[in-house]
């Protein structure tokens, strides 16, 4: 195998596996946030913008924190 190819196939690895981690975390969060909105308001969740923003903030965060341990 040249080089070329064995760069090509861990980069392939890396992205088939972040895909997967990030779906079934998306699903997980997606399943919780529809649970705790059913049990507190029994109906679809009341997110306000103040709330949303901030946990978009807290998700930047997460993923230049994972970017920055390739620097390692």
């Amino acid at each position: 195998m040249s080089q070329v190819e064995t760069s090509g196939n861990w980069k392939m690895k890396i992205l088939l596996i972040g895909t997967a981690i990030g779906a079934v975390v998306g699903l997980g969060t997606a399943y919780l946030l529809a649970r705790t909105a059913e049990e507190a308001h029994d109906g679809p969740p009341q997110i306000k913008t103040s709330d949303a923003l901030k946990a978009g903030v807290n998700i930047v965060g997460v993923v230049r924190g994972i970017a920055a341990l390739a620097g390692r």
